[in-house]
């Protein structure tokens, strides 16, 4: 029985690991003042929404209070998704909210993200958040005591595998993410910001050559042609070709590799810059006409013309040898991105196969700004 798929319109909004630490951490306070066990408790979020969370355990003690929670991604794939995530509350002898992170939060070791290194991965909204609950909840006890607040993920650290986290220079476990306080399903604008994010620790860390890669094969083959480079060096876009690039020159990256394969990249060469396969087609007649500027004789163009797919038109190019092919699609390609981002800097093109050979690879330098 075919599995139906849910129309984007229609998938539920999950709320973020910043919103499910401010709800527990609330929970906890309130435990805390009436010292008796709240499990309900309604934020605001960023948005300006106010939610009702509910509680999965609250232990209280002598002088602390533990709050547990379980995240709710909806229905976006989020290595979150179901993490339970605890807030640890207790009066502190110093003025003021102390917040930390625990066991499965991770800490900033690298610079070039919005935390200082050595903190707690806590972005600075969902710190706002905690803060902001904090103060409201105390305000309305009359109290002024300083509190101490400590947030921990059980299963972070090895929810941190499936992230970019240990490459973003993030040790020990996830990061309190959120900027809205929801969670949109299969959302281009957090893919989009974990791209900038990643641009940011490589020129925080010194790179000056980044390499750009379509997806996880791709750039597992990148890190074989460049063993010499830091991981950190290597971002992966996915579909977004222009945003990534414009963003390396936002950064002042001087030269930038793309590594993918036909289908995207033949997209790149006619300059298309969001490479998704609902963005644009191939244009086959393109390809036809890269094949004739190639030397690739007459017998072929109509083959590519009713090509069925991109890919089917590299492996006739490649079984015929005729590798002048794919050095004018890179060409093309490393061309249509200095014009999307005005230049100012050197664009490598590398087309690989399905098989991990390398078809193509040119570079082009254009120091308009």
């Amino acid at each position: 029985m075919k599995k139906e798929t849910k129309d984007p319109k229609d998938m539920r909004h999950g709320y973020t690991t910043g919103s499910n630490a401010t709800a527990a951490t609330k929970a906890a306070l309130l435990s805390l003042v009436r010292q008796e066990p709240v499990e309900t408790v309604t934020i605001r979020l960023p948005i300006g929404d106010f939610v009702t969370f509910h509680m999965e355990s609250v232990i209280i003690t002598d002088d602390s209070v533990e709050v547990a929670i379980i995240k709710d991604a909806g229905d976006d794939p989020d290595a979150t998704h179901k993490a339970r995530i605890v807030s640890t509350v207790r009066w502190s002898d110093q003025d003021g909210i102390l917040l930390d992170g625990g066991i499965g939060v991770g800490r900033v070791t690298k610079p070039g993200l919005p935390v200082k290194v050595g903190e707690a991965a806590i972005n600075p909204i969902p710190r706002k958040m905690i803060r902001e609950t904090v103060r409201e909840v105390l305000e309305e006890a009359g109290s002024q005591r300083g509190i101490s607040i400590v947030i921990s993920v059980p299963d972070g650290e090895e929810i941190a595998k499936k992230t970019l986290n240990a490459r973003l220079g993030i040790i020990g476990g996830i990061s309190i993410l959120g900027t809205r306080g929801t969670v949109v399903p299969f959302s281009t604008a957090a893919f989009r910001a974990s791209i900038a994010q990643a641009i940011s620790v490589a020129v925080n860390g010194g790179c000056e050559h980044l390499i750009c890669s379509t997806g996880g094969r791709s750039e597992k083959y990148a890190m074989e042609l460049f063993p010499d480079l830091p991981e950190e060096a290597f971002i992966e876009m996915g579909d977004f070709v222009g945003f990534t690039l414009k963003q390396c020159k936002g950064r002042k990256v001087k030269h930038v590799t793309l590594v993918g394969m036909m289908g995207k990249f033949s997209k790149v060469a006619q300059g298309v810059m969001n490479v998704h396969s609902k963005s644009a087609p191939v244009s086959f007649e393109f390809l036809a006409e890269v094949a004739k500027q190639s030397g690739v004789p007459e017998e072929f163009h109509q083959e590519i013309i009713n090509a069925n797919t991109a890919s089917q038109v590299g492996t006739m190019m490649y079984e015929h040898g005729y590798t002048s092919f794919f050095e004018q699609l890179c060409l093309r390609a490393s061309e249509e991105g200095l014009k999307e981002i005005k230049g100012g800097m050197s664009i490598e093109t590398i087309l690989m196969s399905m098989k991990n050979e390398l078809l193509g690879r040119e570079a082009v330098t254009w120091e308009k700004q």
